[in-house]
């Protein structure tokens, strides 16, 4: 199967997803790029077979494979100290907010973009998580049994088999876009919001791969918990995660750090950029109160 490039990429995942005829001014917005540049993919991946008659074909499908995501990994094994008195009594992830349970969210984009295999890394009140299973019978728990005890790399300890063409989710993560989860990712990606200035985790980023992790910092892309990660990436990040978790001082590691900190000359991350209004993290209580007025009692 002919390699294919970022932008043969990006017109073949439109083409896939598309269930109508597209036209290349359809594809130029879709794809962000210029209609010159798709009038020339379009004849190239003729050219490898991969498109005729402006369709793709079983070959272009196949061409597709490599990129596709094969499950979904959710952190939700915390406290949730912050989000006090309300996670006392339940999981952060399973706080309802306008009578919907936060995950829920997640896991219904995750469905919609047709990625079947789910786990959740779970911990405290572990056994509240059942209730998921009701709606999302396809869900596989893996238990952490120190999640009290070290940062949420003991999670990713205990998920790093499965990071091969895997989404990484933070489990109480708002989404109000489920089009942000994608079937398709070209490489390893991390979550992003442009920003002018951050006090929270941010990335800097350059020719839209991620340099450097920082906490605040000035024009940056304020991280996302979601990330995804490429076959490569995933199977270099099950040795990485065993040896930074090893490390002195290892368990106290935010599992992100592993690929963006400890080992970060070995990954080449880019930016996946969403916008503010797609995606929030309800930190405090307050903040809870702010979005759902039935808590403000």
């Amino acid at each position: 199967m002919p390699e294919i490039s970022k932008k043969e990429f990006d017109v073949l995942v439109a083409l896939k997803e598309s269930e109508n005829d597209v036209s290349q001014r359809q594809l130029e917005e879709v794809t962000g790029h210029s209609l010159s540049t798709i009038n020339r993919k379009i004849k190239e991946l003729e050219e490898k077979g991969l498109v005729k008659d402006g369709k793709i074909t079983s070959n272009g499908e196949k061409a597709l494979e490599p990129y596709e995501v094969k499950r979904a990994i959710f952190i939700a094994a915390g406290f949730g100290s912050r989000l006090v008195p309300i996670t006392l009594n339940t999981p952060k992830p399973l706080v309802r907010v306008n009578g919907q349970r936060i995950i829920d969210g997640l896991l219904d984009a995750v469905v919609k973009a047709g990625i079947n295999e789910i786990y959740i890394v779970r911990g405290y009140l572990a056994e509240q998580f059942d209730q998921l299973l009701y709606k999302y019978p396809m869900i596989k728990f893996l238990e952490n049994p120190i999640y009290n005890e070290a940062n949420n790399i003991s999670s990713a300890m205990c998920a790093r088999h499965l990071l091969k063409n895997a989404y990484v989710f933070e489990a109480d993560l708002l989404i109000s876009n489920p089009a942000i989860i994608k079937k398709y990712h070209y490489s390893s990606e991390f979550l992003g919001i442009k920003i002018d200035r951050s006090d929270d985790w941010c990335f800097k980023v350059k020719d839209g791969i991620i340099t450097e992790q920082t906490v605040g910092g000035v024009d940056c892309y304020q991280m996302v918990g979601i990330s995804y990660w490429n076959s490569e990436d995933g199977s270099r990040l099950e040795k990485d995660i065993k040896k930074a978790y090893e490390q002195p001082g290892g368990k106290e590691l935010y599992w992100e750090q592993t690929p963006l900190k400890v080992f970060k000359n070995d990954y080449k991350v880019a930016i996946d950029e969403c916008k503010a209004e797609d995606i929030i993290e309800i930190d405090t209580f307050r903040e809870l109160k702010a979005i759902d007025k039935t808590y403000d009692v």
